[in-house]
């Protein structure tokens, strides 16, 4: 029997800002043993409406960051960059990069969806990446794709109930509705904070997918089948390219529970 070896060095985890604080959620939620590097270039949020190249070129830097902390395997929590600049980043770095589109497509295989809605950044929409990924893997299913910039301000200003943000998802997601969705991918790291209005739109009839559940499953397995699992109790330092106002906050409404370990990653 092969002996079994812990690997006590934390996963890293990065996003263009602080939406993928859901990510790491769900992570410590099913792996509270794994200590977690995240790392949130706020200074240049957001890499949504940004052109391929400089998602790229901004990835690999916050990549490079997290390397600096001996991290064993890293999370691009970033829609923009997973759907846009993934293979880039597999073939460049050594070490195991898991994105979010993967987890997504993951999710609804198996299910007789004939046709699935997607929601998520400029950049994410635009890469057509869903809808390539879903159809290799499902066939003939219908895809639907929406962009909803508004979401994420409502999310982080903690707008997840009420008139306001109601409003907002109806005009949205209605003409996903009337396509006849079966299923809808949550394709942008905040989207999740508003997932009752979202619901209460689309109805119950339709099933809501969060990349970031499946993500968290994807890695414990990967950590198991590898003898990379950690002891002990995990940790959260979070590292930023700037420390927004308010930030502890907004965070805390993203994590469940406030924050302490916040550092500003500076740049050389």
């Amino acid at each position: 029997m092969r002996e079994h070896i812990y690997n006590q060095n934390p996963i890293g985890v990065f996003d263009s800002g602080i939406g993928g604080l859901t990510v790491v959620r769900e992570i410590r939620k099913k792996l509270p043993n794994e200590s977690i590097i995240y790392f949130g270039d706020t200074a240049r949020v957001p890499y949504g409406t940004k052109s391929r190249e400089t998602i790229i070129k901004f990835a690999r830097e916050d990549i490079k960051f997290l390397l600096t902390h001996n991290v064993k395997i890293i999370v691009s929590a970033c829609f923009s960059v997973s759907s846009n600049a993934l293979p880039n980043l597999v073939s460049e770095f050594d070490i195991p990069i898991i994105g979010m589109i993967s987890p997504g497509v993951e999710a609804v295989k198996g299910k007789s969806y004939k046709s699935i809605g997607v929601i998520g950044t400029q950049a994410t929409i635009e890469s057509g990446m869903f809808e390539k990924k879903l159809k290799e893997s499902l066939g003939t299913v219908r895809i639907h794709s929406r962009t909803c910039p508004l979401f994420v301000p409502l999310a982080e200003e903690g707008w997840n109930r009420g008139r306001v943000p109601h409003l907002v998802a109806e005009e949205y997601l209605s003409p996903l509705v009337k396509k006849g969705i079966a299923a809808l991918i949550l394709g942008c790291t905040h989207y999740p904070i508003l997932y009752s209005v979202i619901k209460k739109v689309i109805g119950n009839e339709v099933d809501i997918i969060e990349p970031g559940k499946v993500v968290a499953n994807m890695i414990k397995d990967f950590l198991r089948e590898n003898c990379m699992e950690s002891q002990g109790n995990g940790s959260l330092k979070i590292f930023l390219s700037d420390i927004p106002r308010g930030f502890t906050s907004v965070a805390k409404n993203f994590l469940g529970h406030p924050v302490e370990d916040i550092h500003l990653a500076l740049s050389e």
